[in-house]
């Protein structure tokens, strides 16, 4: 399946209810004063587990919004399906995440801790995520990413209330490692000098070191204009392969870096894009510019049984990014409510790492349910993969899409690598 992120303008689009599930929208109020956390689980009152979403539905990122919307839709229908958690359906309420550049997603915080959400699946933006956790501790209201990829998350103090079902951008490094340092011997790597670039660079040059690989690191910013020097400095190292690390917001740099590449004979396959840049290029660059360029994303291969369900509920969703991590947030939130049997956020923090990992494997929500009866410890393992929460949130091991590029400069998976 192909993933797209476009170059013209985002895609407008709405965080939507969908019909089989229990879902509101409301006008966002002011945040309520909200204790501090407390190892002590507080039940919410009523026993419903209400699952707040925070996805893109205005901003840069609201082509994202659609397909974690899908996922988590899926994901309810099936619990209600099975019986709910502790006998009661499991209600969403969609918020808007918004992007950056906005409070958006403080105004909706505000609103899902007046509503009573339990637990925040959401928001895509790195950013927004490190922006809104004291929040999360103050409410007591744990949230899962399924789209905050970096590295810096790992170390934020949240409590124990932030977690993400997709893994860190730092193991992107060592994904690129495996796949293009075990047949190739030099390695050339340009990256913005950013969190992002600094963390792929950080541990491909850690992965690499026994073998020497890296024959040259050329760094760039915002403020880089003038890109002859570096791809001298490129050149003149004789690379097999050319790594280029940049946000996807620098795409004036990012065409004009691929454009100077591959005019330098470094395109096609000896060239590849990373997580932030590799994008829908058809509008921006002349065909066969990228004809054969390869491209990594983390996330792991949807199962056409998982696209079925998807259409079944969300057919105007079809690119589905980040919707099976969102999905498995969702499963992995009820599981935890379940097992706590208390849908109150401190009890449902309290339990994720414990339904993730260490006991008894299971892969559906009611398969798990099934597996409660007779055993304390389950294991969820997701369809984005084997979900195991540490100390920080984080989640390992990390499934990356390998990508080829067509001549039109449109991106199709080829591959799957598994890093962490």
């Amino acid at each position: 399946m192909s993933r797209s992120r476009t170059l013209l303008a985002a895609v407008s689009g709405v965080v939507f209810c969908l019909a089989l599930v229990s879902c509101s929208v409301a006008t966002p109020t002011p945040l309520p004063s909200a204790p501090s956390a407390t190892s002590t689980a507080t039940p919410s009152g009523d026993g419903v587990l209400r699952i707040g979403t925070l996805f893109p539905s205005t901003g840069t990122q609201s082509y994202l919004g659609g397909a974690q919307a899908a996922g988590v839709a899926v994901a309810v229908k099936e619990i209600n399906d099975a019986g709910g958690v502790l006998g009661k359906p499991v209600e969403v309420l969609a918020r808007d995440s918004g992007d950056v550049s906005t409070a958006t997603i403080e105004a909706s915080i505000a609103d899902l801790v007046t509503a009573k959400a339990d637990v925040l699946v959401g928001p895509s933006s790195s950013v927004l995520a490190e922006r809104v956790i004291p929040k999360l501790v103050a409410a007591k209201l744990p949230m899962i990413s399924p789209a905050a990829t970096a590295m810096r998350l790992s170390s934020v103090a949240s409590g124990g209330y932030f977690f993400r079902t997709i893994g860190s951008s730092a193991l992107e490094g060592d994904a690129l490692a495996k796949t293009i340092g075990g047949g190739r011997a030099r390695i050339a790597i340009v990256y913005f000098d950013d969190d992002m670039g600094r963390a792929v660079l950080g541990t491909m040059r850690a992965a690499l070191a026994a073998s020497g690989g890296v024959v040259a690191v050329q760094k760039i910013d915002a403020t880089t204009k003038d890109l002859a020097p570096i791809i001298a400095a490129v050149k003149s190292s004789k690379p097999d392969d050319v790594v280029f690390v940049s946000p996807f917001s620098a795409m004036a740099q990012n065409t004009a870096m691929i454009t100077q590449l591959t005019a330098a004979g470094f395109g096609g396959a000896k060239l590849w894009l990373t997580g932030q840049n590799t994008a829908d290029y058809s509008q921006a660059l002349p065909v066969g510019t990228l004809a054969g360029v390869n491209g990594i994303l983390e996330g792991a291969q949807p199962t056409p049984a998982f696209v079925a369900r998807v259409a079944a509920l969300a057919p105007a969703v079809t690119d589905l990014q980040y919707a099976e991590e969102a999905y498995d947030a969702t499963i992995l939130a009820a599981l935890a409510a379940t097992v706590a049997k208390d849908a109150s956020g401190s009890a449902i923090a309290s339990n994720l790492r414990e339904v993730s990992g260490g006991g008894i494997e299971c892969t559906t929500f009611s398969e798990c349910v099934g597996v409660l009866k007779t055993s304390a410890d389950i294991d969820y393992d997701g369809i984005s993969g084997a979900t195991t929460f540490d100390a920080n949130g984080d989640t390992s091991p990390v499934h990356f899409g390998l990508y080829r590029y067509d001549p039109a400069g449109r991106f199709a998976r080829v591959g799957d690598i598994l890093a962490g």
